[in-house]
């Protein structure tokens, strides 16, 4: 049996993000089931790699004030609140990572990376998801995530790899071309680099949907857990502060009836929010599951709102327009996406959850095809 090794942004991080461990489960689960669908014996199975890219050595989950995106003063004394919640969350996610997948048994960087095709015995190499290939947001072309040391070229595939928002300089462009044809396939999360991958490089390219796409609402039962909030309410999930957003959070709530729970750093709305920042994975997908409506500016925040048919609105957000947006245009939302807050005079409109699951559905397939194939261009790497 192979081991494909997965390379993503997860463990190593600033602040820990449920969207990065969801997709790395989420594929996984993928990998593992195509791989044992192939004969009567498995063909294959994930490995989650422990990387750690130069770019995050000095980053600290349990201590991620130092490295935050908003320097100012005001963010780090909410932050510094935050602390206790945050090392809850940090602990649970550990626990998410070594528990809940097969984990490498050493953490691997640039000094040593190599090695590990020895000491762990992986055979291949899938790079995704998330914004991997995004160089603003990791310093540059990172060799683990666009597969540029010596045992990963041409024994790696991109899976829903993104770019983000991409600000390439002409002097980017070369670069970038060495890089992507380090791959045997490039799945790519948005449509924008496709056409620029087809003519840079030979390999099969394709817009694929993120991981937890690729799985049924009903697969993520094992990792969800029960009821965490008694009563109606209303959850306000932030990746950044957006005072529009909590605001019309806020007044979205107090129309209804429903309180506020919120997942954030502004532990200064303790006074009239429930925070729940010391959430895991499996509690945070509760909390989405059993909200009334939920409100955010976070991709995978969005994305278990469809899943669980939990009415939403995701909110801009810098580095995020082109994810989010093209994912609610495949799924046929569009309207769900806002930059400044709705009136609260009409309605809220209803959501064709039904036409959104069948394009998901048909995306879905398309996108386990071409992982099969990736996976099986892996094999014949490897010397099947």
């Amino acid at each position: 049996m192979k081991h494909f090794g997965t390379i993503s942004y997860n463990i190593h991080c600033n602040f820990t993000n449920y969207g990065s461990a969801l997709q790395t489960w989420a594929l996984h689960q993928a990998i593992n089931r195509i791989g044992a669908s192939a004969g009567e014996y498995p063909k294959w199975e994930a490995v989650l790699v422990d990387y750690c890219p130069d770019c995050l050595a000095d980053k600290d989950p349990l201590d991620p004030m130092k490295n935050m995106w908003d320097a100012d003063e005001e963010s780090r004394r909410l932050c510094e609140l935050s602390l206790p919640a945050i090392r809850i969350n940090a602990a649970k996610f550990d626990d998410f990572y070594s528990s809940r997948m097969n984990r490498t048994s050493a953490s691997y960087s640039s000094g040593n990376f190599n090695d590990i095709v020895s000491d762990e015995g992986v055979d291949g190499f899938v790079c995704g998801s998330d914004t991997i290939f995004c160089p603003d947001e990791f310093g540059g072309f990172d060799d683990g995530y666009y597969a540029n040391y010596a045992c990963m070229q041409k024994r790696s595939v991109a899976y829903a790899a993104s770019f983000g928002d991409p600000h390439f300089t002409e002097e980017d462009y070369p670069v970038l071309d060495e890089r992507l044809n380090n791959f045997l396939a490039l799945g790519l999360r948005e449509n924008l680099m496709v056409p620029y991958a087809e003519e840079h490089t030979n390999v099969p390219v394709k817009r694929v949907v993120d991981p937890t796409l690729l799985l049924e609402t009903d697969d993520y039962d094992p990792v969800t857990a029960g009821r965490q909030e008694e009563g109606d309410y209303l959850l306000l999930y932030s990746r950044r502060y957006n005072p529009a957003m909590e605001r019309y959070a806020e007044e979205l709530a107090e129309r209804n009836g429903w309180k506020v729970v919120e997942i954030s750093l502004r532990a200064e709305n303790a006074s009239r929010h429930r925070m729940f920042y010391e959430a895991g994975v499996e509690e945070f997908l509760a909390l989405v599951r059993d909200a009334r409506f939920v409100v955010t500016n976070s991709y995978h925040g969005m994305i278990f709102s469809y899943h669980f048919e939990t009415p939403f609105y995701v909110f801009s957000r810098e580095q995020c327009d082109t994810k989010i947006s093209e994912l609610l245009d495949l799924m046929g939302l569009s309207s769900r996406l806002l930059v400044d807050a709705p009136s609260l005079d009409a309605e809220l409109p209803s959501i064709p959850w039904g036409v959104a699951k069948e394009r998901v559905a048909s995306a879905r397939e398309a996108s386990l095809e071409f992982l099969s194939m990736e996976l099986e261009l892996l094999c014949e790497a490897a010397g099947e």
